[in-house]
């Protein structure tokens, strides 16, 4: 099974989807902030492209919360 489509893989896509939410960002937002197109925030959200530890820590930044927020409910 690929990564991108393994159950941790899918949780940690849950909390990167709630961390948007929480911090009260569209992916348009998001994308504005990251200096890319909103289908890159929505392609990460899906897995329809991998997050790398880069984006990880900009996503961090935007949304004002941990690296280990990502992963809390993650069961590896």
């Amino acid at each position: 099974m690929r990564t991108l489509h393994s159950k941790p893989y899918q949780q940690f896509l849950v909390r990167l989807n709630l961390a948007r939410e929480q911090a009260g960002l569209t992916q348009v937002e998001v994308a504005q902030k990251l200096g890319k197109p909103q289908s890159f925030v929505s392609k990460c959200e899906q897995g329809e492209r991998t997050v790398d530890v880069i984006d990880l820590i900009k996503f961090s930044k935007i949304y004002h919360c941990s690296l280990d927020f990502f992963f809390e409910e993650v069961e590896i």
